[in-house]
């Protein structure tokens, strides 16, 4: 049984910084492309980040330069590093497991954990 199971969010102010971690379980971690996908309130599941089972990274336009998307094949663990946050990246954040090898188009997030919120206010 595929298991993420997502920790590391919290209550932080404008241009702080966070660090989630998704710990996998029950797949084969190191063969499978990694995702971070965000809800905010009111609104639909957005993409975040992505990284193909090597450590190739991509980003949406929205954290591009402030987030940082990492993994540790032999944790079987996957990373995202929040720096200089905004009020808008207020949401919670699910660790999602993509396609095997690279990143794909898929939207369906069959495989999704259940999130940890990341709150930014002052």
């Amino acid at each position: 049984e595929v298991q993420l199971v997502e920790s590391g969010g919290g209550l932080v102010q404008p241009g702080g910084s966070l660090r989630l971690s998704c710990a996998a379980s029950g797949f084969t971690f190191n063969i499978y492309a990694m995702r971070w996908v965000r809800r905010a309130p009111g609104k639909g599941l957005e993409r975040v980040s992505c990284i193909s089972y090597n450590g190739s990274p991509n980003y949406e336009d929205a954290v591009k330069g402030r987030f940082t998307i990492s993994r540790d094949n032999a944790k079987n663990t996957l990373y995202l590093q929040l720096n200089s946050l905004k009020t808008e990246d207020t949401a919670m954040y699910y660790c999602v497991r993509d396609g095997m090898y690279t990143c794909t188009g898929d939207d369906s997030y069959t495989f999704r954990g259940q999130g940890t919120q990341v709150t930014v206010s002052s």
